[in-house]
């Protein structure tokens, strides 16, 4: 720590390490946050697309009194259509299975039988195919859960730009931060910064200085907030685990997450300079 002439202490290093130390604990918040958004809008969107793959190409048929003939009818009709690639029918013990913890013992309904159907071509029309095996067997009745998938693609998307939104307000907030860090800064070495301006140091030059600086600790900050988000998203994705399984470690936009360092150190790079220069055009 410098001393004045009298012999006392002078804060300015001290004012200039805790602004430093401020920089980079607001910039590794700001990092935890953008890998936050970036990792949910990532997750959101592949949990969508497998919703939508799996739930669209499942099909159910239902057929009322499931005689053996009826049953072996509607079979037939399905696995002939090219649409269709897969067609099983659903052992009644496990029907009974699924409806127990709603309906309970379920031995003595008259449950229709049901057909589980995958399509080779997920943009065939239930419609049809229902149509098709209603004129073989009277009474099917197909079900397709399309609308319920739309509606929750449509949820997801909404998410997903949600989060897109709140990483660009994370970027705002942060060049926002670090022009505030970069003023205490300067008003913490304002006497050097003055000193080379008078001694005839080009603005550029020592806007550079600053800037160089500011986006190594940016740089610093950033590495850490990843790190810290990336254990908090390991711990969700174990506690989330038999929910959705191997999003989070798989489906990350790993490539996206290591830029996040080089974004923030470029950002305080520019936000730097560009403050450092429009101060010293002030100066006397």
């Amino acid at each position: 720590m410098r001393r004045d002439a009298g012999g006392r202490a002078d804060p300015i290093g001290l004012r200039g390490a805790l602004a430093d130390r401020l920089l980079v604990a607001l910039i590794a918040a700001m990092a935890l946050f953008a890998t936050c958004a970036l990792a949910g809008h990532e997750a959101v969107s592949q949990l969508a697309k497998r919703w939508q793959q799996g739930a669209n190409a499942a099909v159910t048929v239902q057929i009322p009194n499931p005689t053996t003939a009826r049953m072996e009818a509607a079979l037939e009709v399905l696995r002939a259509l090219p649409a269709v690639r897969e067609a099983q029918a659903v052992d009644p013990g496990r029907m009974a299975e699924l409806l127990r913890p709603w309906l309970g013992d379920v031995a003595g309904l008259p449950l229709p039988g049901v057909i589980e159907l995958r399509l080779a071509d997920l943009a065939a029309d239930p419609v049809l195919i229902g149509d098709r095996v209603a004129e073989a067997v009277p009474g099917a009745v197909t079900e397709a859960h399309g609308v319920f998938v739309a509606r929750l693609a449509a949820v997801a998307r909404a998410v997903s730009a949600a989060a897109l939104a709140a990483l660009l307000l994370v970027a705002v907030v942060g060049a926002s931060v670090v022009v505030l860090a970069v003023r205490a800064g300067i008003a913490a070495r304002r006497d050097s910064v003055m000193v080379l301006h008078m001694l005839g140091a080009a603005d550029r030059d020592i806007a550079g200085r600053f800037a160089r600086r500011t986006a190594w600790l940016a740089a610093l900050g950033a590495i850490l907030g990843v790190a810290l988000a990336a254990a908090l998203l390991w711990a969700l994705s174990q506690l989330a685990g038999p929910m959705l399984p191997e999003i989070t470690r798989q489906d990350l936009p790993w490539l996206a997450l290591a830029a996040i360092p080089l974004s923030a150190a470029l950002i305080a790079w520019g936000a730097t300079k560009a403050s450092i220069l429009l101060w010293l055009r002030r100066l006397p």
